[in-house]
């Protein structure tokens, strides 16, 4: 069977030698068995390497251009070689994956893999020594306390270098990361984009990691699953009794009455009134209202001895 180099490669008779290596470099990668499970694939595969040792080969091509295929594999008189054709007989070796392998070098984009020859047509693939790849790109994540609380959804647009089809050049192309943020999520959260990073001929794109960093709120503190609430009252309010009005994150008005006598250590606590927790959002922790008490800068003597008189404490001058 005669097989035309030229259109195996997908070129005309005029391609040149960078020509013939960037069809071969394309079309290889698009049939490598390894990568490609269609039915033929090996066939195309073989034809292609065959093909591109031929035309890689400046006596070869001269041959095969003058008197074709049959004259390549059949052999030519000495006398026409003056031209550097190949005179002897051209038989294929039969392995494309050396051919692959010798082609691409370093550069090959199957380097976690290595070729085992054997008396098949084609070698083995076996798994070997996995390229190396890239230190993993992280970038903070800012996130309200709305954000954690309800969760939501956060698009992010990257622009990362990309190998175009000829495996050899490359271009800067836009991406749209989608993070789901689940309520309840804490600050150091991981998302891990496997693979995302910049793209190259020896390497394996690193990982993107978002990295959940907290915004303050002007309201709450934030503990771990607790919330934290601090109020300011008066040294009156701390020592009669009061109520606090506090909005929470899913927009309920909650009213506190607080009825015991308020020190500065004192804490007020109500359940599954805090975040919702990781684990479980249906659950959350609790709200915690610390106070700040505002004492008063002076006291005039009447003021004191009232207040001397309310505690029941005895004047001493």
């Amino acid at each position: 069977m005669n097989h035309d180099y030229y259109e195996i490669l997908e070129l005309n008779r005029n391609a040149t030698d960078a020509d013939i290596k960037k069809a071969y470099r394309r079309l290889a990668l698009k049939f490598h068995p390894c990568k490609n499970k269609e039915a033929g694939s090996r066939e195309i595969f073989y034809q292609l390497s065959e093909a591109y040792d031929v035309l890689s080969d400046a006596r070869k091509k001269a041959t095969y251009d003058k008197f074709g295929e049959e004259g390549l594999k059949g052999g030519i008189p000495v006398e026409c070689t003056s031209s550097g054709a190949w005179s002897s007989k051209y038989t294929y070796h039969g392995i494309p994956d050396k051919t692959f392998k010798q082609f691409f070098g370093g550069d090959n984009p199957f380097a976690d893999f290595y070729t085992i020859e054997s008396g098949l047509q084609f070698s083995s693939l076996v798994v070997g020594v996995e390229k190396k790849q890239d230190s993993p790109i992280e970038r903070d994540l800012p996130l309200s306390l709305d954000d954690l609380f309800h969760g939501c959804i956060k698009k992010i647009k990257i622009s990362r270098r990309v190998m175009n089809e000829d495996g050899e050049t490359s271009s800067i192309k836009d991406k749209i990361l989608t993070i789901e943020v689940k309520p309840g999520w804490t600050e150091g959260t991981r998302i891990v984009f496997t693979k995302e990073g910049d793209q190259g001929p020896n390497c394996i794109p690193a990982d993107i990691v978002f990295i959940v960093r907290e915004k303050p709120h002007h309201l709450f503190t934030r503990q771990l699953s607790d919330l934290v609430y601090k109020a300011r009252i008066s040294l009156e309010m701390a020592l009669t009794g009061f109520s606090v009005v506090v909005e929470t994150l899913d927009d309920k008005l909650l009213t506190i009455p607080i009825n015991d006598i308020v020190h500065q250590s004192y804490k007020k606590v109500l359940s599954g009134e805090g975040m919702p927790l990781p684990q479980d959002p249906t659950q959350r922790g609790n709200l915690i209202l610390t106070f700040d008490i505002e004492f008063p800068e002076k006291l005039s003597a009447d003021s004191k001895q009232l207040i001397k008189q309310a505690l029941n404490l005895q004047y001493s001058p």
